[in-house]
């Protein structure tokens, strides 16, 4: 990334033509939003570190343990529906990081628990970390400044815009990814069964598809009618409510009880060396109900804050603002601590420490945790964001010519025509395999993505949309996520097995998602204010 920053400021400067004045103002305004990004990754990875050291964590694992003994129902309330909520209450891979150890813990190979965990890396992946990759990625990936003028001009609004984005990817990915818990299961039983069979998974149908119901159902309804911190939140919570009761009724579970084959006869490729690092934490005695709390209390504060006016204004009203940056019109930053969803998680980690009864140094261990995974994720992003501004506000230059993002969108038109919509969601997760992040995907390619839609007259908040859900699924691949994974079991050096496998969920993902883009545009004419303007 530093040197991919270098070649385009090099591009901004000698081909475009912009102003080093201008170059430097989008790098300072990169660096102003790489700030918001990092404050929401602190905040969120904090609560998870800080749940690990109260006892939380360890307290919710047990409540999993007793629902069923059968191994595809364990992968599904497990990798699923907590993963699904993980992912929407902290994001950045940890779902697949926390439950590939959790399902170590209780009995499965390595290799197989690495991969339930690489699976859920994809329908809560665009609203994860409160919404990120749509708060931060889709807002700052897109020039927001142009757009909302037009989008005024049409009687319309940004914020409208950016909830028709979120509305779109919230039902496209409920449809898509409906089907997301029978795909885990039958990976699970075609490789790691003993007799490697589709069947086994298949016995397993319709309590897969009420799982992914009961995660899908409110997800969108949460993305439709109150925007992007709360669908994977929501969704995720209210389904493990629904399903692991239902699980322990009994309710559509398979007549045969499914396990792996005896643990003496497993390939050595499916073991890891390193043991549930969970259990080497003190375990507190904490009942269920005060283990999820914290993740409850942010639900509600996130919800009171975005509904109720007055503490939604309040909160705005703390902000540090960078008006026309260097001077340069239209080069704006602003920061809002109290307001983005950081600032929600760092009161409920200090709510936790009180809850919980916890320690001073069990919250300084979890401070210093979550600060080396803060450093590791600045680095890249220092030089992502900025280079990001630059490729949007180069279409101010001295040259004539169209903003970087633009002109390739018009080349693409051009070349590929009116089937883009199928190709479009390829293109987020091409970005999230290379970047390793859904967010940073949106960042580089949603004004490319909203470029192309615009030039072939097409939804632009529609093609934007199926960038996010691209993405999303590219994280299924993305190498970043699948070491993070492989490292929390042992099982470094098998990253390709892993590739293998995850290759073919992330094909289902976006064809199926390009095919309803397809559907949407010329079938049933899905418009936006752009394209009736």
């Amino acid at each position: 990334m530093p040197l991919v920053y270098l070649v385009t400021a090099g591009v901004g400067l000698f081909a475009w033509d912009m102003t080093l004045n201008r170059v430097l103002a989008s790098t300072l305004q990169g660096l102003v939003i790489t700030l918001g990004l990092l404050w929401i990754i602190f905040g969120a990875i904090l609560l998870l570190n800080t749940l690990k050291h109260s006892g939380g964590i360890t307290a919710i694992r047990a409540g999993f343990a007793t629902i069923s003994p059968d191994r595809r129902i364990q992968a599904i309330i497990i990798a699923w529906l907590f993963g699904c909520f993980i992912e929407g209450a902290s994001g950045f891979g940890t779902p697949a990081a926390i439950a590939a150890p959790l399902l170590v813990a209780i009995g499965f190979p390595a290799m197989a628990a690495v991969l339930m965990g690489m699976l859920v890396q994809s329908t809560p992946v665009s609203f994860g970390a409160v919404g990120t990759p749509i708060i931060v990625g889709v807002s700052t990936g897109l020039d927001s400044t142009v757009i909302g003028a037009q989008l005024l001009e049409q009687g319309s609004s940004w914020a409208q815009f950016l909830q028709l984005i979120t509305s779109e990817v919230a039902i496209i990915h409920a449809i898509v990814g409906t089907a997301m818990p029978l795909i885990m299961v039958l990976m699970l039983t075609r490789f790691f069964g003993k007799e490697k069979s589709w069947k086994a998974g298949f016995e397993v149908l319709p309590f897969a598809l009420f799982a992914g119901l009961a995660f899908t159902l409110p997800y969108a309804a949460t993305g439709i009618f109150l925007g992007p911190e709360f669908p994977s939140l929501v969704g995720g919570l209210v389904g493990l409510a629904i399903v692991t009761t239902a699980a322990r009724r009994g309710f559509l579970l398979p007549k045969t009880t499914w396990d792996f084959a005896p643990a003496k006869d497993w390939p050595s490729e499916w073991l890891g060396t390193v043991e549930m690092k969970l259990d080497q934490l003190t375990a507190k005695s904490m009942s269920s109900v005060r283990a999820w709390l914290p993740y409850v209390l942010v639900g509600l504060l996130l919800v009171i804050s975005r509904v109720v006016p007055e503490v939604d204004a309040a909160l705005k009203a703390v902000a540090v603002s960078f008006p026309d940056i260097l001077g340069e019109t239209g080069v704006s930053a602003s920061f809002m601590p109290l307001y983005l969803p950081g600032g929600i998680l760092v009161a409920v980690v200090i709510a936790t420490f009180f809850l919980h009864g916890m320690k001073a140094r069990e919250l300084s261990a979890a401070v210093k945790e979550s600060s080396s995974v803060l450093l590791s994720a600045g680095f890249v992003l220092l030089f992502t964001l900025p280079m990001v501004r630059i490729l949007i506000n180069s279409g101010v230059n001295e040259a004539d010519l169209a903003s970087m993002p633009i002109l390739m969108a018009l080349w693409v038109a051009d070349s590929v025509g009116g089937i883009y919509p199928l190709l479009a969601p390829s293109i987020g997760a091409l970005g999230a395999f290379i970047a390793g992040s859904n967010t940073v995907s949106n960042m580089m390619f949603s004004q490319f993505q909203f470029g192309v839609a615009s030039s072939l007259g097409i939804s632009s908040a529609l093609i934007v949309a199926v960038q996010a859900i691209g993405a999303a699924a590219g994280n299924m691949i993305a190498i970043h996520n699948v070491v993070a994974a492989s490292a929390t079991v042992g099982l470094l050096g098998r990253e390709g097995n892993i590739l293998r496998k995850t290759i073919w969920p992330t094909l289902y993902y976006v064809l199926f998602t390009g095919l309803i883009a397809l559907f949407a545009v010329y079938v049933m004419g899905i418009s936006d204010p752009l394209v009736a303007g």
